[in-house]
């Protein structure tokens, strides 16, 4: 436990002087959220909604960060180390690949979460948003959303062979998941035929169970995106360690 906290402590250290995560996964968000405020402010999301524009999307905005940290953030630090040689130094202590990407993953984590708290302060205090559902399972899909999006990254970064490869991947995840998810580019808007390709993607069936218990709706099925989400987890996370590379 010790060797594990001061791993986390000297990468978090790491990570904050970077800049690229603290722009990406807790800036970004924060600013897509001020935009949405000035934007369409207290508008009704649409004609006879009882909710506003921004507070249908707060389920959504909140993904950037998971999305930003999981799916590039994650596998990039951890091929970066792996062509460094950092890893390899490693393989001759008693540390873990299970350690190295969970120490990875819990920086990633409390990104998430700072954005989280930042996003509903700003919505909060500049935009007159209230949060209509119920936070226990709001909190329950996002950190079912933060796993599943971090596993992938946990198998991106454990058998990407040099950084470059883990840039391509990543890249390939993460744009599609950023733009037609619903992150960004509201899903309610898309075409029905890019609605049918968007569900296939995790982070769609994510957003719809945030939106769901955010705003307090019923939606269709629960069962399908939790078991989704819950296999690509399983998986990806038992080929990262099962096929984790040292160098």
């Amino acid at each position: 436990m010790k060797v594990f906290r001061t791993m986390l402590k000297t990468e978090l250290k790491l990570s904050l002087r970077g800049m690229d995560m603290f722009i990406f996964a807790i800036c970004m968000p924060v600013v897509v959220t001020i935009l949405l405020g000035i934007i369409y402010g207290n508008k009704p999301a649409f004609n006879g909604a009882e909710y506003t524009f921004l507070e249908q999307s707060f389920g959504a905005v909140t993904t950037i960060a998971i999305c930003a940290g999981g799916v590039m953030g994650l596998p990039l630090v951890v091929s970066d180390y792996r062509h460094k040689k950092i890893l390899k130094r490693f393989q001759v202590t008693p540390i873990s690949p299970a350690m190295i990407l969970t120490v990875q993953v819990v920086i990633y984590v409390i990104y998430s979460i700072a954005s989280l708290l930042l996003i509903y302060c700003v919505a909060t205090l500049f935009f007159d948003f209230h949060f209509i559902g119920s936070w226990l399972p709001f909190l329950g899909s996002y950190f079912l959303v933060i796993v599943s999006m971090f596993s992938i990254g946990m198998m991106v970064g454990g058998i990407a062979s040099n950084i470059k490869t883990a840039g391509v991947i990543a890249s390939i995840l993460y744009f599609p998941m950023l733009i037609f998810s619903g992150a960004t580019l509201p899903y309610e808007i898309m075409p029905t035929t890019l609605q049918k390709i968007a569900d296939i993607l995790p982070l769609t069936q994510g957003i719809k169970l945030l939106k769901s218990t955010s705003l307090n709706l019923m939606i269709d099925s629960v069962i399908i995106p939790i078991v989704l989400m819950s296999v690509i987890t399983i998986i990806c996370i038992g080929v990262a360690l099962k096929f984790f590379k040292w160098e």
